[in-house]
């Protein structure tokens, strides 16, 4: 038994550490949307919306809403009504 607790220790230890050295803490380093959704939806269908800037992780504007029923669509940030409810959202936040 004290062979096993002694090959268990090693494993315990990288494992620790691999948690701890997560360099990303959880934020994914690709694009989060594969497809695009640009027919409008409602705004009242909309409870959530996350606006992730391009960058380091993805070439692009990324508009990822959560619907009421929780589900997740990504938006196309060229569709015209997605860019009027941004600039809405955008105007709307505290300076």
């Amino acid at each position: 038994m004290a062979a096993e607790s002694s090959q268990m220790f090693p494993l315990l230890a990288i494992l620790a550490l691999g948690i701890l050295a997560d360099p990303c803490e959880g934020q994914e380093l690709r694009c989060q949307c594969i497809q695009t959704y640009s027919d409008f939806i409602s705004p009242e269908f909309i409870k959530h919306v996350q606006l992730i800037p391009e960058g380091a992780h993805c070439g692009r504007k990324e508009i990822i809403v959560t619907l009421e029923d929780g589900k997740l669509i990504c938006l196309d940030p060229e569709a015209e009504w997605v860019m009027i409810i941004i600039k809405k959202i955008i105007n709307s936040a505290p300076n």
